[in-house]
């Protein structure tokens, strides 16, 4: 912390992603039992609000790599924040006045999910806009260490908030956070960049794609997490949810699998600040397959600390993969292209999430939610490993 605080602009952006992550560890909950709390709603209606976000976000995403390159990425960033708080301020009231319906919260997610298609690239080029590249891995375990430090208050706080005074309340809490995070990032001191001029969008992906499948570790883990991420969003957005689905003690439970997440990535965020790994994927792989634990004891009802602890583990595997990936992406494709780089990252890595959620929730009715988590399990235990043959995940150095 004391070796970052010298550049401007850091300390600023590590509070707002702990503030927006306040909101952020609500909003699932939040959402989640918003949903089911509708007159007659199921499991297809909780599928389909979760993946109304997605969908608009993979369609939109290049569009935004592209965006997020042109322009100044953190007034992208902070605008799109401001924005998508009075989105969730609509669901929010609509919950609250009770009004709310399956389709207006899918709408909603739908307009949050465009938002997200530019926010997302823009923000993770944020970061080497104010850093040098030889402090990227201590900036992104920073940033990740009050990110989920701002969730595990959200996640903890938001079970309290929907158990007690209702969903709605969360959701406006959640809008609150990203309006004031926005407002943080938008005025940020970056210098504006001098752009060279482009000959157009579909060149700049077209450049955008050439460095994208220059990189075979790249190629395979996008293939890798299109599988692990379709099973784990699957899990947090409806089985999670669905598996602890009494109304009374169900958000309670369930924000404390949650927050047992953040609380495993914040224990990974300060190990991977103090070390450095001479093979950084080779080892993020073996945790991310070992974190399928976490499915496999909500699959067999096991008790709730156990459930919990499971969670803290594959919080520790998820906050390692993150940093060495995202250091790995900033440390090897040029800055120049790294938003379009990592868009086209983005869109293959979640490009079959949204069938997975919306397919979770049948699934589960017909099936039984037990049986699912065995499949979400299984196909992160596997797809993780299978990314290990691959010779140049296995030996990547970031020196």
């Amino acid at each position: 912390m004391r070796e970052l605080r010298g550049y401007p602009g850091f300390y600023s952006l590590a509070a707002s992603r702990f503030i927006s992550n306040v909101g952020n560890g609500i909003s699932p909950i939040a959402l989640a039992y918003g949903v089911l709390s509708l007159p007659g709603a199921t499991g297809k209606d909780l599928s389909i609000v979760m993946a109304a976000r997605f969908v608009p976000l993979l369609i939109f995403m290049l569009f935004g790599g592209v965006i997020a390159d042109r322009f100044q990425r953190n007034r992208l960033v902070g605008s799109s924040d401001m924005i998508g708080s009075f989105v969730a301020g609509v669901s929010a009231v609509s919950l609250i006045a009770g009004f709310s319906s399956t389709w207006l919260l899918a709408i909603m997610g739908g307009i949050f999910g465009i938002l997200n298609a530019i926010w997302w690239p823009a923000m993770s080029g944020v970061l080497p806009e104010i850093v040098p590249k030889e402090k990227l891995q201590q900036g992104n375990a920073v940033v990740g260490l009050l990110t989920n430090i701002g969730y595990i208050v959200g996640t903890l706080g938001g079970g309290v908030i929907v158990s007690t005074v209702g969903a709605g309340w969360g959701l406006l809490a959640d809008a609150i956070s990203f309006f004031i995070a926005g407002v943080i990032v938008l005025l940020l001191p970056i210098t504006g960049r001098v752009k060279d001029k482009s000959p157009g969008m579909i060149h700049d992906l077209k450049v955008g794609w050439r460095e994208f499948i220059s990189r075979s570790w790249v190629i395979a883990m996008v293939f890798t997490f299109a599988l692990i991420n379709m099973a784990f969003d699957s899990m947090l957005s409806v089985l999670g949810p669905l598996n602890f689905n009494d109304p009374k003690t169900g958000p309670q439970h369930w924000s404390y699998n949650l927050a047992g997440l953040s609380i495993g990535m914040l224990i990974g965020g300060i190990w991977i600040l103090k070390v450095k790994i001479e093979r950084p994927l080779f080892l993020a792989m073996i945790l991310i397959a070992l974190s399928s634990v976490w499915d496999f004891t909500l699959a067999l009802d096991s008790p709730l600390i156990v459930s919990i602890l499971a969670a803290v583990f594959s919080g520790i595997s998820l906050e390692v993969f993150m940093v060495t990936w995202n250091t790995s992406l900033q440390h090897h494709v040029p800055e120049e292209s790294y938003s379009r780089v990592s868009s086209y990252d983005t869109l293959g890595s979640f490009g079959i999430a949204p069938l997975g959620i919306v397919m979770a929730g049948p699934l589960a009715m017909h099936f039984g939610i037990n049986s699912i988590l065995m499949v979400t399990g299984l196909t992160t235990l596997i797809a993780a490993t299978a990314s290990l043959f691959v010779s140049s995940v296995r030996n990547l150095k970031n020196d």
